[in-house]
């Protein structure tokens, strides 16, 4: 799962992480981290880092950023002045460690937490081919059909579709059939209307309640990306994205509002699954630069200005959005998948 999905959903979508997975999976990754600090496997001073961490886990990097931060609370690990975690308290500096699977725990004896739930397996291919199917228009998702190509329980892909269903990629017609939702011009403009009214609100609230080692470590995420465009991997640029838009926004204490951005941010995924996936990474870069402003104004508490600058990057990326997805239309041809048949439109034969 990405982590932008992995977010919105632990943000606002307690109910459906409960009844599809009673152990989140951040918790799991938080009971074995402090398993292997607790027996010694990690060192006092050994450096965590989000992204070898994630590879561990075969997870994306929200999940670990939360279980860190339990951690922290918990006072088994300590931020220090670099990037990253130190086991431990003290003031010794960072033991940087090549940390493997045996350190954590997870060999043939322990089993990888990735066993449960089952549709993480398939999440993410899942979501990447949905979306790109959504951009040539309205599909039926047989749901019987998906499990037997995927390889999956029926109630796998059951519980996937939910996901997606939560994200507003999929819905249920008055049949309650899975029908995959168009992705037409008026609903990027739709989804996006709802950004530019939410989320600078959202940080308003959020500001004063992020703490600043974590705004100085998203804000050198951005410097060190800027640097570099376009030698980044598409999983970085959603790690950007997932730095202000998730992230921060997440510690808005209004959890209805977040709940209301949740299918409003499905566009972040649009932008994740076309960029550097089935589209040319841009000449220009998209969005850090945008981003780095918003920071700006939070590292001298503007919040007004940091709110003003966010509405402002989310109102010129529309275009930019709707270039790609225009560009994907007009040069690429849906893979039509085993469980995808077209819906007529209104006037055309079934």
């Amino acid at each position: 799962m990405n982590d932008s999905s992995q977010g919105l959903a632990e943000a606002g979508g307690e109910g459906v992480e409960t009844a599809l997975d009673k152990s989140p999976l951040y918790l799991r990754i938080r009971d074995v981290l402090a398993d292997a600090i607790s027996g010694g496997r990690l060192p006092k001073g050994a450096l965590l880092l989000e992204g070898p961490v994630a590879t561990l886990f075969a997870s994306t990097r929200t999940p670990v950023r939360q279980a860190l931060a339990l951690l922290e609370e918990g006072g088994m690990v300590r931020r220090f002045d670099g990037r990253g975690f130190l086991v431990g308290q003290g003031r010794t500096g960072p033991k940087r460690v090549t940390l493997t699977a045996d350190m954590l725990g997870l060999d043939e004896e322990a089993p990888a937490l990735r066993k449960a739930p089952g549709w993480e397996a398939i999440y993410e291919s899942l979501e990447r081919e949905m979306v790109h199917l959504s951009v040539f228009g309205r599909y039926r998702i047989n749901e019987v059909e998906l499990a037997r190509a995927r390889g999956v329980g029926r109630q796998v892909a059951r519980d996937a579709l939910m996901r997606l269903e939560a994200l507003g990629i999929v819905e249920k017609d008055e049949r309650m059939r899975w029908t995959l939702v168009p992705l037409d011009e008026q609903r990027m403009r739709d989804l996006h209307a709802i950004r530019v009214a939410l989320e600078p609100v959202a940080l308003l609230q959020a500001a004063p309640l992020i703490p600043p080692a974590d705004r100085k470590a998203m804000t050198e995420r951005l410097e060190e990306a800027l640097a570099v465009y376009p030698a980044l991997s598409v999983e970085a640029m959603d790690d950007l994205e997932t730095d202000l838009h998730i992230t921060c926004l997440g510690y808005c204490p209004n959890r209805e509002l977040l709940i209301a951005l949740r299918r409003a941010h499905f566009m972040l995924n649009v932008s994740k699954h076309v960029i550097g996936v089935s589209h040319r990474m841009p000449e220009d870069e998209p969005f850090i630069a945008e981003h780095l402003a918003v920071f700006r104004a939070l590292d001298v508490e503007d919040f007004a200005r940091a709110a003003e600058t966010l509405r402002h990057h989310i109102v010129v990326s529309l275009p930019k959005v709707i270039g790609r997805v225009a560009e994907l239309r007009g040069v690429h041809r849906p893979d039509m998948p085993a469980y995808a048949t077209p819906v007529a439109r209104a006037g055309e034969p079934a």
